[in-house]
């Protein structure tokens, strides 16, 4: 009995050993009240082995919260889940406030990450330089990035500001608390401020997961002054963050490749897939489609994984043609969101991930409806059209507008 018991806690650590994959959150500014209460809309991305969800915690200026959609399925795989959860908190005037998403644990990884801890640094004092609220900058990706070991190369994530800002990347720091201890980064990736990972190639020791940890910021262009409605302010210079979000996810190393060439073994995109930042425009209830299309010469195309809103609908049209759809509710409008997608694909037991790519829609709200009333009128007269022309067109227009109401 007593060794039943031991299996089962043994199996349970197992399965939380395993859980955690990361995590994303940005925000949206909404609305400015008269009485200088504000609501900002949040949303946030849980990666996990089994669709399970935690909650964050909100320190400072937390005000009330309510849910719009809770932790609805984004994509999944074989190792990974990804779902969405986005509130909306109702605060008392715009100060800053912060969100926390900590617990325990990453699975099994090379750079020793046990426990997570992930913070979103949200900014509602008004901008100087655009007379509005500070609006995060957005990223995404999908749980688990793939390279093999004896290839060279490099996973541009997307940095995209709507205020227009700089964007910039670096790992998480202990010492400001962004990630729980150890912090090491991945050893076999270096990150540059403009948000690109590199990797250079392994050896076999090297071959297996990592934990990535990240932070991203967002840099104003020239000096710019942060008003709080009580007319307090502060001034944010070129080289201060405005605010902060967090990207986290697993990096896996696989064996060698036989030729890193795009297209052999590894899928390459073909026309008509959009390129990397590419930006769309949709309106609210309005159907976007994204076609992205792929081969490999050498393996077989097995599966589109992607990352956006999780009313985004994937579909396969076999051969390596896949389209994205995505029909944006009221709960998106006046916001700008990233659907980032990679192709997946198999050679005996070996996995191929295509490179990473994202694009950006811009979600506008629902044209309202045009009404043209037309009117049917018979005129008689004597005069010449080509020497009365413009009595005429009085006499019409004088006519129209005994019919006006």
């Amino acid at each position: 009995m007593l060794l039943s018991v031991l299996l089962l806690l043994l199996m349970v650590c197992g399965i939380q050993s395993t859980h955690y994959h990361g995590t994303m959150m940005t925000y949206y500014p909404k609305e400015i009240f008269s009485n200088g209460s504000v609501s900002v809309i949040l949303h946030f991305k849980s990666n996990s082995q089994t669709c399970t969800v935690d909650l964050y915690s909100c320190t400072g200026n937390c005000g009330t919260e309510s849910t719009i959609i809770i932790n609805a399925k984004i994509e999944s795989s074989a190792s990974w889940c990804q779902t969405e959860r986005i509130t909306t908190r109702l605060l008392p005037n715009n100060s800053p406030f912060q969100l926390s998403y900590a617990g325990g644990t990453w699975f099994s990884n090379l750079n020793g990450i046990d426990s997570w801890r992930a913070v979103t640094s949200v900014e509602l004092r008004e901008r100087s330089d655009t007379m509005q609220i500070n609006s995060s900058p957005q990223t995404n990706t999908f749980p688990v990035l793939r390279v093999p070991s004896n290839c060279y190369i490099n996973i541009n994530l997307l940095a995209f500001d709507p205020d227009g800002d700089v964007v910039r990347c670096r790992y998480a720091d202990l010492s400001l608390t962004e990630c729980a201890s150890p912090c090491t980064p991945p050893p076999v990736l270096a990150l540059s401020s403009t948000c690109t990972l590199s990797f250079s190639g392994t050896s076999t020791s090297n071959e297996g997961w990592y934990a990535v940890q990240m932070v991203m910021e967002d840099f104003p262009r020239q000096s710019i002054t942060l008003t709080h409605n009580n007319g307090s302010y502060i001034v944010k210079s070129t080289s201060e963050a405005i605010s902060q979000i967090p990207i986290q996810f697993g990096f896996l190393v696989d064996p060698a490749v036989p030729s890193c060439t795009k297209g052999y073994y590894l899928p390459g995109f073909l026309s008509p897939t959009p390129g990397h930042g590419a930006q769309f425009y949709t309106h609210v209830d309005k159907a976007l489609e994204i076609n992205i299309r792929a081969s490999a010469a050498h393996s077989v195309i097995s599966e589109l994984l992607y990352s956006g809103p999780s009313s985004v609908v994937k579909t396969s049209f076999g051969s390596g043609e896949f389209s994205l759809t995505w029909t944006p509710s009221a709960a998106y409008e006046e916001e700008s969101h990233p659907i980032c997608f990679a192709i997946q694909a198999s050679y005996s037991s070996s996995v191929y991930q295509s490179e990473l790519r994202c694009v950006v829609v811009t979600v506008k709200k629902k044209p309202k409806p045009i009404f043209l009333n037309a009117l049917r009128m018979k005129i008689s007269t004597t005069l010449s059209l080509k020497d009365n022309r413009d009595v005429i067109e009085n006499l019409v227009c004088n006519q129209c507008c005994n019919y006006v109401v």
